[in-house]
């Protein structure tokens, strides 16, 4: 997540869940357990706007930012998920999959 002023509570918030994810790999590491994380963009669910046009525009800004041109959809952290819990993972131990439509890369 970029930073910006008036999200502070909640990249805080994602940033506690790398680094609980980062010591669990390590304390856990010896049972076989490995501990990865998904760090996920903006996602279209129904999350609540003062108005509809609130959220219009939140889409359209966050759209726009994105280099993939639109915000992702629910169903596209599904398959990051399944994948972290597959045995395809298996050579992964606190591995942070950002899937953000390429925004941290710009």
């Amino acid at each position: 997540m970029q930073a910006s002023g008036n999200c502070t509570t909640y990249a805080a918030t994602k940033a506690a869940i790398r680094s609980f994810a980062r010591t669990w790999a390590m304390q856990l590491k010896d049972r076989g357990i490995r501990v990865n994380a998904l760090s996920p963009g903006t996602i279209d669910t129904p999350i609540q706007f003062s108005s509809k046009e609130e959220a219009d525009d939140a889409k359209a800004f966050f759209s726009g930012t994105t280099p993939l041109g639109r915000i992702g959809r629910s169903e596209e952290t599904a398959s990051p998920i399944l994948f972290l819990a597959s045995d395809a993972s298996s050579y992964c131990a606190w591995f942070d999959l950002v899937a953000v439509g390429g925004i941290a890369q710009v």
